[in-house]
């Protein structure tokens, strides 16, 4: 039997509160559309009751995966990735930071892609167009620049904006890119789109509406730590590990 034509994958640690109002907006959001669809949640060693949460949120098409321990949002989004069966696969953040309906921009921009196709459409909060309705604090702000500067340098140059967790993968290109990633913290995202670039695919970047939740779960610190991670992306370049897909 063939699989939706869209998959939604939301890691989630820890979030009981939030994550079953974000499921019924996805699913109401489904509803209307009247797309084919499905939703992977992958609780990440929750110890609040996220994946029981999760399964009586809503009355949809629902799959929920759940890490024994705690392994990292990259273990996280690439597990429901790979076990996703959609034609194409977004990943997005339990808080929604960016609106579910920006989806429909990003499917319009990946099918006609100027005229030549897309494998991948990344959400952006850094080039012209994009619309911030709530800001992070300035420090975390100016944390994220240093970021991508160092990102554009060292891993995905033309890349303004690797960490806004709305991204869009065809089906093939989410088992090429997933399916050869290592990391299994934040910095995930830079890793596959170095895989994607690395690999020949086409990466668009589309500004989107965006808003900060204040309740966010990526720490000052951890944000430190991924500049570390740019350099275990080279070295593991490198060293090979991205030649060959891996499951």
């Amino acid at each position: 039997m063939s699989g939706p034509l869209l998959s939604v994958v939301i890691p989630a640690y820890n979030e009981a509160g939030r994550l079953p109002r974000t499921l019924t907006r996805v699913a109401e959001y489904f509803r209307t559309s009247g797309r084919p669809y499905e939703l992977v949640v992958v609780d990440d060693g929750s110890s609040d009751g996220t994946a029981e949460r999760a399964r009586e949120a809503v009355e949809a098409p629902l799959t929920v995966l759940r890490n024994e321990t705690n392994r990292g949002k990259g273990y996280s989004v690439r597990r429901g990735m790979l076990a996703a069966r959609g034609a194409y696969r977004l990943m997005t953040d339990a808080d929604l930071s960016t609106p579910i309906e920006e989806v429909e921009r990003l499917l319009e921009v990946m099918r006609e892609g100027a005229g030549q196709g897309a494998d991948i459409v990344i959400a952006s909060r850094a080039v012209p167009g994009a619309r911030i309705e709530v800001h992070q604090p300035w420090y975390r702000e100016n944390l994220g620049r240093a970021f991508n500067l160092m990102v554009r340098a060292l891993a995905v140059p033309g890349i303004h904006d690797t960490q806004c967790g709305f991204k869009l993968f065809t089906a093939a290109a989410a088992d090429t890119c997933f399916g050869a990633a290592r990391l299994d913290g934040f910095s995930f995202d830079v890793e596959v789109l170095f895989v994607a670039r690395k690999r020949g695919l086409r990466v668009l970047e589309l500004p989107v509406t965006w808003r900060n939740d204040a309740a966010t779960r990526v720490g000052t610190w951890r944000g430190f730590l991924a500049f570390l991670d740019l350099v275990r992306i080279r070295t593991n370049d490198w060293a090979g590990h991205y030649r060959g897909t891996r499951t």
